[in-house]
């Protein structure tokens, strides 16, 4: 099989018809479904059912789809990365992560670095299923998300199925985060009664909107009053400007030093934030140079942590 008869497969898979991809990549049916035969014939598996209703994906036909998915992302991140003008090669990094802080600023502070220099550098703050999927599909050279004994079983099986690894970056006690006009921001400690007449903030998750996919531990305690938001950003207004709160690693962002407080919360439950990576991936140079940066990030977090 070819790169174009894969990539022909995952046009048809993303639009759903034969007809509709032929439309967008301006070729004849018969040439896709050609592809899609030869492929089969290679392969000897059913990659579509087709009925009166349309097309859709076999289940060997969905697992093809993802091996064909990594092999063009691989197949164009190679071409990317050796098209540099005099065949010199951008240095590149691709990270994916939940919603933190100091993975943003070690991201930063590694630019920085580079300043001067060919890079294509990616950031993307996203849902913890797409972390998951971003690594897996080695559209990321890492990703960012934390465990806990609540979430460890669901997390820790779909890290399995992906061949991914759990690597730990620091143990930290949950805390809150509210406005520094809040009725519990003086506090030297809340616990979970303390918070139940309080709207609570929470990162959105999409169609894996389980408690178990949460950013926010604890999340399978009842609330009343739930907000759901999908950037850093939105998050820091509201907590600055309403009586609402969220719970974290207690590690503020720059954007949160003036107007927020973070208070511990009284509970038993732990956050264990790591980065995962792909177990047939070896990491770049640039890469665990990122690493190196995380780490000290932890490091003075600790440190700070040990000074209150």
């Amino acid at each position: 099989m070819t790169l174009q008869q894969l990539r022909y497969l995952i046009a048809i898979a993303n639009h759903g018809s034969i007809s509709a991809a032929a439309h967008t990549l301006y070729v004849s049916q018969s040439s896709l479904s050609v592809a899609v035969r030869d492929i089969e014939r290679e392969t000897g598996v059913t990659i579509f059912e087709r009925s009166n209703r349309g097309i859709t994906l076999t289940s060997d036909g969905i697992e093809l789809l993802g091996y064909a998915r990594q092999v063009v992302e691989q197949a164009d991140l190679m071409e990317q990365r050796y098209s540099g003008r005099g065949g010199e090669a951008a240095q590149r990094l691709s990270i994916t992560s939940q919603h933190y802080a100091f993975v943003v600023e070690a991201f930063l502070e590694l630019a920085e670095e580079y300043e001067g220099a060919g890079y294509n550098f990616s950031l993307r703050e996203t849902r913890t299923s797409e972390v998951i999927e971003d690594v897996r599909d080695f559209r990321s050279d890492l990703g960012v998300l934390y465990l806990s004994t609540f979430n460890e079983s669901v997390i820790g099986h779909a890290l399995s199925d992906a061949n991914l690894s759990f690597n730990l970056l620091f143990t930290a006690q949950p805390h809150v985060f509210v406005s520094d006009k809040h009725p519990l921001a003086s506090r030297t400690e809340v616990t979970v009664e303390d918070l139940e007449d309080y709207p609570r903030y929470a990162f959105e998750q999409g169609a894996n909107n389980s408690f178990f996919y949460s950013e926010e531990p604890l999340a399978e305690l009842p609330h009343t009053k739930c907000i759901s938001v999908s950037d850093r950003g939105t998050l820091s207004n509201l907590l600055a400007h309403h009586n609402g709160y969220t719970i974290s690693t207690g590690v503020l962002s720059s954007e949160m030093y003036t107007g927020i407080a973070s208070v511990p919360l009284q509970t038993k439950e732990l956050m264990r934030v790591g980065y995962i990576v792909h177990n047939e991936r070896q990491l770049s140079p640039l890469a665990q140079s990122y690493i190196e940066k995380l780490s000290l990030f932890v490091e003075g977090y600790q440190i700070g942590l040990a000074g209150l």
